[in-house]
């Protein structure tokens, strides 16, 4: 029981983190220790696999660079491609800003590196162009704003931009004298992976098989193999789930419930396995195992530097550490803020709601966190020992000097611009009034559920069944709120189903029309709506009348102007007792929410 509380920390942003921290912190103790030997012979073990005549002669720390790390850079495309297909970068107003910013972001350090460390040591460049992702939302969680969700978000987005970008430098700047054989069937696993996705195919294992074959084609053709994962990632598909596919798995539990067997059991597996997007389910799988096995391994044999017999003052006083800190510290802090600031004001896009011009340098500032993109650069672009470990200390100064000014551009934007946040609000404005919303429950209730939706939203109308859950479970201690949010942009009948509902209020029949509409999502034209309004028995020339009444459309939009108030932002948003719920929302979790709520009150 002891170990799982532990292994919940570790998978949080901070908690992951500070096991690089420690990581790396025992790799530079035991290379500096009288142990060091061992350090180094463990990572010269040779590691040989002989298929046939195909055969991978490496030493165990180019297994880990170029075998494991593949795995880390699969996880980074299959991200890309999710904020390409379903994520920040989807729409053009969204991912133009985090794209000028994230090139600014990888340019201006390589060109501050070669202005301080040019002359002596120019192919050093690529050490400065990459940004630790896991590393730096990890600090975010510990020196940024305690509400820091749009900010993070932001960061993603641009430090996609930023990882595609150096994993493309090191797949052409850093690779081997390439084998046109190998690089002919790299090619050849590249559309195949392509043809998998147009034929949607949703199985995970033939994407897998192809990938395994994919790194040791790469290998094989002195190609380095980061950019191998990175556009194997980028080709696996990914998409939303579909209501229908759900509804499917659905049908396919009920016939667990009534029958179960191995059989049928394994049906419910694929079924659930097929509603969702391949992309998505490698990427729950191998998330965890990267951030907590991979990159903490990858640390223990590049961080281990021996420091002993005046090594570390020689880095010190090389101009590629300098130039290492410079380009990271500096350039990253310079090129994104410029990066940022153009694209705002060349009206490419927006900030996110809620993150500010201080919250935006103190992000900049921790995309100097280069580490484990850095790292694998230095072991490529430097063949001089002592280059190499003055690359490497500027690393890990970066590491210590970036952390410490984001700390600090964080501390005065809250006390200079008032930036206490980067996020949405989390208030509910306005708090429910009786007298105009729509309550089902006690009046009177200690607990209010508040839940922003839209009528052809299919998430919003497997939620709202959850009413009854809480009903049941808290009974009159409990009360439900409806409001409305259209997405207009997504969903054509969105707001004719609102005004159909408020309609529908109008005549006392409020909660019967918001179940019909729910149960015929499909059905939303006009002549449907009035269907629904005869079968409620309304009187039709009424509802015609109300249907084009301004009043109730200027009722719908203050309800969307509310939700944006308050930090809804999708559908469906749920507010409990006043603040806005941020996870899971199924039944259950709301449940435990509620009930933690309950236990502060006490």
């Amino acid at each position: 029981m002891a170990g799982r509380p532990l292994a919940a920390r570790l998978r949080t942003d901070s908690g992951a983190a500070l096991l690089l921290l420690a990581v790396t912190a025992l790799a530079l103790l035991w290379a500096n220790s009288p142990l060091s030997g061992v350090y180094e012979q463990l990572w010269e073990t040779p590691v040989n696999v002989e298929i046939g005549e195909l055969a991978f002669d490496m030493d165990l720390h180019h297994w880990v660079n170029d075998g494991l790390m593949v795995l880390f850079f699969f996880v980074v495309g299959l991200e890309v491609r999710q904020e390409l297909s379903v994520g920040s970068l989807r729409r053009r107003s969204q991912r133009l800003v985090p794209l000028v910013a994230g090139t600014v972001g990888v340019a201006v350090p390589a060109l501050v590196y070669l202005a301080v460390a040019g002359r002596e040591a120019p192919e050093g460049w690529g050490v400065v162009v990459g940004t630790d992702t896991a590393f730096l939302l990890g600090v975010l969680a510990l020196v940024g704003p305690a509400m820091s969700n749009r900010l993070r978000v932001f960061l993603l987005t641009l430090s996609v931009v930023d990882d595609f970008l150096a994993v493309a430098i090191i797949g052409v700047v850093y690779s081997d004298e390439v084998r046109v054989g190998p690089l002919l069937l790299a090619l050849a696993c590249l559309g195949a992976l392509w043809l998998l996705g147009r034929m949607r195919e949703w199985r995970s294992t033939p994407y897998v098989l192809v990938v395994v074959v994919l790194w040791g084609a790469t290998v094989q053709a002195g190609v380095h193999p980061s950019i191998a994962g990175m556009l194997a990632g980028l080709l696996v598909p990914a998409a939303l789930t579909r209501r229908d596919d759900v509804v499917r798995t659905k049908s396919l539990y009920r016939a667990y419930w009534q029958s179960p067997s191995a059989s049928v059991a394994r049906d419910v597996h694929l079924g659930l396995a097929r509603s969702i997007s391949v992309n998505h389910r490698l990427h729950q799988v191998l998330s965890t195992p990267v951030a907590l096995v991979v990159v903490p391994l990858f640390a223990l044999a590049n961080a281990g530097i021996d420091l002993r017999g005046g090594a570390l003052g020689e880095a010190l006083g090389s101009s590629v550490t300098w130039g290492v800190v410079a380009g990271l510290v500096v350039g990253k802090l310079v090129g994104i803020s410029v990066g940022t600031w153009a694209a705002v004001r060349l009206r490419l896009g927006t900030l996110p709601d809620g993150v500010g011009p201080g919250s935006v340098l103190g992000g900049a500032a921790l995309s100097g966190i280069g580490f484990t993109v850095s790292l694998l650069v230095v072991g490529l672009a430097f063949t001089d020992e002592s280059q190499a470990q003055a690359a490497t200390v500027g690393v890990l100064l970066s590491l210590v000097v970036a952390s410490l000014l984001a700390w600090g551009l964080f501390a005065m934007a809250r006390v200079r611009w008032g930036e206490e946040s980067a996020d949405l609000p989390t208030a509910l404005d306005p708090p429910v009034d009786l007298r105009h919303d729509h309550v089902r429950g006690d009046p009177d209730a200690p607990h209010t559920v508040v839940e922003y939706l839209d009528y052809e939203c299919p998430f919003c109308a497997r939620a709202t069944g959850m009413w009854r859950d809480l009903r049941d479970h808290f009974g009159d201690r409990i009360r439900y709120v409806v409001r409305h949010l259209p997405l207009e942009d997504v969903h054509p009948h969105a707001v004719v189903a609102a005004v159909a509902s408020e309609a529908a209020a109008r005549q006392g029949r409020f909660w019967e029309m918001h179940d019909l509409l729910f149960a015929h999502q499909s059905r939303l034209e006009p002549e449907d709506l009035r269907g629904y309004a005869e079968e409620l028995g309304l009187d039709l020339e009424q509802f015609d009348a109300d249907l084009a009444d301004g009043a109730l459309h200027a009722r719908v939009q203050d309800h969307a102007v509310s939700a944006a108030a308050s930090g809804a932002r999708g559908t469906p948003t749920f507010f409990l007792d006043g603040t806005r719920h941020q996870g899971s929302h199924d039944a259950q979790t709301l449940i435990a929410a509620l009930e933690a709520l309950e236990a502060v009150d006490r």
